[in-house]
């Protein structure tokens, strides 16, 4: 059974899908330097406004123009849905912290007493639990649509966009639902965040630049990506347009705390994409690389791509544009190896200057015809995903 792609919302820091879109081709990039919070120094962001935003928010406009592009309205009932994040609410859980208790590492730590509200702090009786646990984008999205279907809300660090997607495909495939709304958003700019991937050495100080020999690190950007799926009679039955096919995934674990792809997992996760997509090396036009600008992942995933591809396959990362959107920057992938199969454009590898490797890297916008593409995700924990998309014949 064919699952096709009929709708895609997409918002990142160069606005929503047609402006990213564009913005990418055109090589422009929505980083800046930004302090959002006058505790710590000035990092490149990816930020979509002036200030960091809200999960919840932004997964309801992100979903609403899933639903608009794909010519739907809501109520949904019979949709479900499969939307991740890595990061939640964790801005919100920050300030509730900050906010009520006194976190001094000399001392232990005090609770403050079940009806105890101190002045001038959020009040933490007030807050509605429910609202702001992991699964909330998922929760979201299916109060917009209404839906009685499955809800699902996959987790796999920076791999859970395609984790998300890959889960929404089974749904489908395995006869429960017809249409299935998935992908990942993510609003990853928080102290903790920016505090913990400086301490780990891994932030860029001036910018994102994948591939390149002078790469710093990786810069977080806020955005997500979301799809709807449908089966291929229900889409054609309705006069959907189809942007391509899921083809297949493959999904593997390192169980371990690596950092960066592994030989071996990842590239099971890949032979095991392209089987179950029946699928070559030499069928692939494009790969949409996980490319973060940090020194260990783009050296693991150029070697990875040289030792199972031939040179020519073209080759980009557009976290040079976005920013790395953790969670949500597989399912942002995703999207741009749609565009690129719709389009005819291959998306280029924005911030690039001195390519530090031997891989067919695509420097600027290119016109060029594919019918297949993969996107790489390889997050914390050894979480490696791989997801084939490929044209429809409509």
């Amino acid at each position: 059974m064919d699952v096709v792609v009929t709708g895609i919302g997409l918002q990142s820091c160069l606005g929503f899908l047609s402006q990213s879109w564009a913005g990418i081709l055109a090589s422009k990039s929505g980083i800046a330097m930004q302090q959002p919070f006058p505790e710590l120094p000035t990092y490149p962001l990816g930020l979509i406004n002036d200030t960091p935003s809200q999960l919840s928010p932004l997964t309801k406009l992100i979903v609403k123009a899933a639903i608009s592009d794909a010519n739907l309205q809501t109520p949904l009932p019979e949709c479900g849905v499969a939307i991740g994040s890595s990061r939640g609410c964790q801005n919100i859980w920050e300030k509730i912290i900050t906010s009520n208790f006194n976190l001094d590492c000399s001392r232990p730590l005090v609770f403050p007493s079940p009806r105890q509200s101190l002045p001038h702090t959020l009040d933490i009786l007030s807050i509605n639990w429910l609202n702001i646990l992991p699964h909330q984008s998922a929760v979201s999205a299916a109060r917009i649509i209404e839906t009685t279907a499955p809800v699902l809300s996959p987790m796999a660090a920076c791999a859970t966009g395609i984790f998300a997607i890959a889960r929404g495909s089974e749904l489908i495939q395995t006869g429960e639902c017809q249409r299935v709304i998935a992908g990942a958003v993510e609003t990853p700019v928080t102290k903790l965040s920016l505090a913990g991937f400086a301490r780990m050495g891994a932030l860029a100080k001036t910018g994102c630049y994948p591939f390149d020999r002078d790469r710093e690190g990786l810069v977080l950007g806020e955005g997500g990506a979301v799809f709807v799926l449908e089966t291929a009679e229900l889409a054609r039955s309705r006069g959907a347009k189809i942007y391509g096919v899921v083809k297949g995934f493959g999904l593997t674990c390192d169980a371990s705390s690596t950092t960066a792809p592994t030989g071996t997992s990842s590239a099971i996760a890949i032979k095991s994409c392209l089987q179950r997509s029946n699928l070559t090396p030499n069928d692939i036009g494009y790969i949409h690389a996980h490319g973060t600008s940090t020194k260990l992942n783009d050296s693991h995933e150029a070697k990875l791509i040289q030792h199972l591809f031939n040179h020519s396959v073209a080759i980009s990362s557009t976290k040079g544009a976005t920013g790395h959107t953790l969670g949500a920057s597989g399912a942002m992938g995703v999207a741009w190896c749609l565009m690129a199969l719709r389009s005819g454009y291959l998306p280029p590898c924005v911030g690039l200057r001195e390519l530090d490797f031997g891989i067919n890297v695509v420097r600027e916008a290119q016109q060029q015809k594919i019918n297949n593409a993969l996107c790489f995700s390889f997050g914390f924990g050894g979480q490696n995903a791989v997801l084939a998309v490929g044209k429809s014949i409509q």
